[in-house]
This record gives structure tokens, C-alpha cells and sequence, in this order.
């Protein structure tokens, strides 16, 4: 059990050498400002929250911006389409009214006056 240890630790080792440790890199991000000991120190870690969070809050701001500009022309045209479409029925209303209004006063078939009785009213033989 001792000798897997030992190899163990061993390829940690080399592994470890050969590879450059990570170093803590400033992430932006809210961080837990009360671990800190010293004031400067926490005061720093307070700050770097507050701008971290400005720079959230425009963002953000900007982005909703965007969407509600971008609502806005959407609103636009489709109060423009509805104007039309507005339009169009109006014109169809009035050009329906104005084809009852003509065949109101034009009958369509004018009755045939004749003077002669119909040809199969007559008696035949008489």
C-alpha cells in the first residue's frame, strides 16, 4: 500500500512541474468582502463590487434600451399596416354602398310593354 503512495506522490510531482501552477486571476464578480482583515483591503473589495455592479446596471440598461426601440419601430409599423388595412375597408364600404345606391335606382330588367295578348291565349279554331 506504502509503494502506490509513494508513486502516486511521485507523478504529482512531475506532473506538477510540468505544469505552471494557475494563479488567482480578478474575475469580475461580486466577492464576499467581510474575509478580508484589513480595512484597505475590504474597502478595495467593496468598491470593486460597486463597479462591477454599475457596469451591470448600464449594460443591462443598454440592452432593454435596445428592446424597447427596437418594440417601438415593431409598434410603428404595424399601427402603419393597420391604417391601411383601415383604408382599404373604408374603400370597400364605400364602393358597396355606392353599388346598392346604383342598383337601388336602376331596375335591373325593364318590363316589356306589348299590346297584343299572348299567342297561347287565343282559342285555337275560333
Amino acid at each position: 500500500m506504502m509503494p502506490r503512495v509513494a508513486v502516486a506522490a511521485s507523478v504529482a510531482l512531475l506532473l506538477g512541474a510540468s505544469i505552471p501552477l494557475a494563479h488567482g486571476q480578478d474575475v469580475p464578480g461580486i466577492e464576499i468582502c467581510t474575509a478580508e482583515k484589513t480595512m484597505e483591503r475590504r474597502t478595495s473589495c467593496l468598491q470593486s463590487n460597486i463597479d462591477f455592479l454599475q457596469k451591470s446596471l448600464a449594460k443591462l440598461a443598454a440592452d432593454h434600451q435596445q428592446k424597447l426601440d427596437a418594440a417601438n419601430r415593431q409598434i410603428d409599423a404595424l399601427k402603419a399596416t393597420v391604417t391601411a388595412a383601415q383604408k382599404a375597408v373604408d374603400d370597400l364600404r364605400s364602393a358597396q354602398a355606392k353599388q346598392i345606391e346604383e342598383a337601388t335606382r336602376k331596375p335591373d330588367v325593364a318590363p316589356v310593354k306589348t299590346s297584343a295578348p299572348p299567342a297561347a291565349a287565343k282559342e285555337p279554331g275560333k
